[in-house]
């Protein structure tokens, strides 16, 4: 998904919001335990027998006085399989409409530790069971529901390094329903996923799962839980901790960014709801652009709350060194995002939202987000004939969402 990057143009990548930057080594927070000069502390005949029994088992690592062991977990050559085989992958880990099998996932994703190359073998198992079959194709109602056991299993887990790109795939991948993790009433939550069916635009044209839906897509219901089962796919948390990986940001910054260019497309040449209908008792805010003016503030706002992450984790000193961090977000960035000229009618499906190609490299500070929502936001407008009074309107109420997500304190 991040084919190379593009090359940074500009000398000082400024910390918006950040209040200064620090120094020293690139910031993932220390969390991978040092393997050098340790030895194993698992006898070795009962190592070979569990492992030739294909048990998963955690390597115990201890230093040479024996007081500073840490355990790392081990993965099993069947698990590993699961990374080339994507229907066995999301057989594994889909817990079901009413999340029986949830620990599945959990057994499998739940360490802060992970021996060798098997965190990244877990990315790729994540990748596999979660994806879409290919391009075009739709996300499977089992797929959604494995991408939500997914999240609820590394709810406030402190990530293993190196697992974050992985999961950041994950997230975007599901970018429309990532987005929607807030905003549910009581009365609404209907599982972990949803099918196409359930999805579908009431008569008024209008659905809680978003606009512009691909017709025959499941989707994850991320704001969903269960505190019976200690079910809580909570994705705001989730981008919070992958925020800390300058890989998994610019995935995540990058999602954001095509779905922006993707939902503008979309809208009329007046910034509205090219499927909205009037309702039978219309108010106030049943007009074309009441839905539209929400969405562009939370797409905004979404934007907003990584940069906010960022400055956060470099007054923190998780981000030890924000300029390397820059410097790294940029190298994977995959461009910039520019909508269609004309009006566009097509219903892709989320995988294809996230994977639309660059438009072109980056120009300016790509850690200025207001600035690169903006000349996205103008170009549209200039190319689509915005009354110059709504296109104001809408970068006011965008600025007000990213400004406020930018400077709110978690």
């Amino acid at each position: 998904m991040r084919d190379g990057g593009s090359k940074d143009d500009s000398d000082g990548l400024r910390a918006e919001g950040a209040g200064g930057t620090g120094s020293g080594g690139t910031g993932s927070g220390g969390r991978w335990r040092g393997l050098r000069d340790h030895r194993l502390a698992v006898p070795a005949v009962a190592l070979v027998v569990l492992v030739a029994a294909g048990v998963a088992i955690p390597l115990v690592l201890a230093g040479s006085d024996d007081t500073s062991a840490q355990a790392c977990w081990h993965l099993t050559s069947s698990d590993r399989a699961l990374a080339d085989d994507p229907r066995a992958a999301t057989k594994a880990l889909d817990p079901g409409d009413d999340l029986a099998r949830l620990g599945s996932a959990r057994k499998l994703l739940r360490h802060e530790s992970v021996c060798g190359d098997g965190v990244q073998v877990l990315g790729r198992i994540v990748d596999a069971a979660t994806r879409s079959a290919g391009p075009g194709r739709p996300h499977t109602l089992a797929q959604a529901r494995t991408a939500y056991a997914v999240t609820a299993a590394v709810h406030d887990l402190k990530l293993p390094e190196g697992l974050a790109p992985g999961l950041a795939r994950m997230v975007a991948e599901y970018v429309v329903d990532a987005g929607k993790d807030k905003g549910w009433g009581i009365n609404d939550l209907p599982g972990p996923a949803v099918t196409p069916e359930e999805a579908r635009p009431d008569a008024e044209g209008w659905s809680v799962f978003g606009r512009f839906l691909a017709p025959d897509e499941a989707h994850s219901v991320f704001g969903y839980a269960d505190s019976s089962l200690g079910a809580d796919a909570d994705m705001e948390s989730l981008v919070a901790e992958l925020s800390k990986d300058p890989e998994a940001f610019a995935i995540l910054y990058d999602a954001e960014r095509a779905d922006l260019a993707h939902y503008l497309e979309r809208l009329t040449d007046d910034g509205g709801d090219p499927g909205f209908r009037p309702p039978s008792r219309p108010d106030s805010l049943s007009t074309p652009t009441a839905g539209s003016d929400n969405d562009l503030q939370d797409v905004a706002g979404r934007i907003g709350t990584l940069m906010n992450h960022r400055a956060g984790y470099a007054r923190d000193r998780t981000i030890a060194d924000l300029a390397e961090f820059d410097r790294t977000v940029r190298r994977n960035t995959r461009g910039t995002f520019r909508p269609a000229e004309n009006q566009l009618d097509s219903r892709p499906v989320m995988g294809d939202i996230a994977d639309r190609p660059a438009a072109g490299p980056v120009h300016g500070d790509l850690m200025d987000g207001r600035h690169q929502v903006f000349t996205v936001l103008d170009a549209w407008a200039k190319d689509r004939g915005v009354p110059a009074g709504r296109a104001a309107a809408i970068k006011q109420l965008m600025d007000d969402a990213y400004v406020r997500a930018l400077w709110l304190r978690f």
